[in-house]
């Protein structure tokens, strides 16, 4: 499968550009913080957007890292905001995690479960017996699964350090460091796993979540998905995620990425979409490759009035056409240069366009 880049637009140049993303895939791999919701509040535009995709015939599937919450409390969160979802349409990294420990454990062996209530319930349902710290000695468990919950004290951390080093099977749910709240970013289920490695002296034995493949692959299996599209909002997990597992991705604008991360992207984490929120499920998808996409004259990416180029070491954008050609066209240009460039100028110009509106209908600020 080609890793092509593509950017959304409403004008559908061609005959491919005419087909959007809930017409072209069957199920559409959500991520949820950062692209759904942001804290307790849905993105803006989010559930309509969700609503539009459906009526296109596209499946949802609400496939998160965060693994503290059960998939019957996320589904009544996003039923509350407005975005109908049953809990067999959420898939956690908690439960990614307890289907790997099944596999390796036999069925009701003690798994210190560290997180909000969805580490435990997971446990349950995969057929293992879920402990929690205060009930546990460090040898009395076979395993921990770490995973993300608000009410994670130095206790849990304390007990998972103690049964890795006695020799406990170590399971991360998830390695995101940071995880978008109102108003900036918080610490994530990796930066609590950082502390149980220094003190354990070791690395976890796997990770279930993005952006190891497991996640995904069960998220497949779940939505029994034969054109999936992943959606998320950071490129070190959902996008690269997307890449290890072979399926296209759409990077949306209103969580963690911001366009200057964006166009220092490494080849491995390069969504294949871009669009500055779930809208772009319905906007026509227009690739910055290939005949519809921007085309390389003279040094120059150009589509329609907007272009991108290399002038030292900076990369320069026009102040014509829509945001949106013009970051495919930086986006043509950046990932195709032989070294890193200075890229904050030309990020600034386009995050002014796009908060300006110069990018067609529906467009939301992050």
């Amino acid at each position: 499968m080609g890793r092509r880049p593509v950017v959304t637009d409403m004008r559908g140049r061609d005959a491919e550009a005419r087909s959007t993303l809930a017409t072209m895939h069957d199920v559409a791999l959500l991520d949820l913080d950062g692209v759904v919701y942001v804290g307790e509040h849905a993105v803006p535009g989010a559930a309509e957007a969700l609503t539009d995709a459906r009526a296109a015939g596209m499946r949802l599937a609400f496939v998160t890292n965060n693994a503290g919450r059960p998939p019957e409390e996320v589904a009544a969160h996003l039923t509350a905001l407005g975005i109908p979802a049953a809990p067999e349409e959420v898939v956690t990294s908690a439960q990614a995690g307890a289907d790997l420990l099944a596999q390796a454990l036999p069925p009701m062996t003690p798994v210190l479960a560290v997180g909000g209530s969805g580490v435990s319930l997971a446990l349950s349902r995969a057929g293992l017996t879920p402990v929690r710290a205060d009930d546990a000695a460090a040898g009395d468990v076979r395993a921990v699964l770490q995973g993300f919950g608000r009410d994670v004290a130095w206790t849990d951390l304390a007990a998972a350090a103690l049964a890795v080093q006695q020799g406990a099977t170590w399971i991360l749910t998830n390695p995101d460091v940071t995880l978008p709240v109102p108003g900036g970013r918080a610490p994530g289920n990796g930066s609590l796993a950082r502390a149980v490695e220094a003190a354990a002296g070791r690395v976890p034995d796997a990770i279930a979540g993005k952006p190891h493949p497991t996640l995904m692959r069960v998220s497949i299996d779940r939505a029994d998905a034969r054109t999936p599209l992943v959606v998320g909002d950071r490129l070190d997990t959902d996008i690269e995620g997307a890449v290890r597992t072979g399926i296209p991705s759409l990077l949306v604008l209103t969580g963690i990425t911001d366009v200057a991360t964006l166009l220092r992207a490494g080849a491995g984490e390069r969504p294949d979409y871009i669009g500055a929120d779930l809208a772009a499920l319905n906007d026509e998808a227009v690739p910055t490759s290939g005949p519809a996409g921007p085309q390389h004259h003279g040094g120059r990416w150009e589509r329609g009035s907007s272009c991108a180029w290399i002038e030292g070491d900076a990369l320069r954008v026009s102040p014509e056409g829509d945001w949106r050609d013009t970051l495919a066209c930086a986006c043509a240009a950046a990932w195709a240069a032989d070294s890193p460039l200075r890229v904050a100028e030309a990020a600034d110009q386009m995050e002014r366009a796009r908060r300006h509106g110069v990018a067609g209908p529906r467009t939301v600020d992050p």
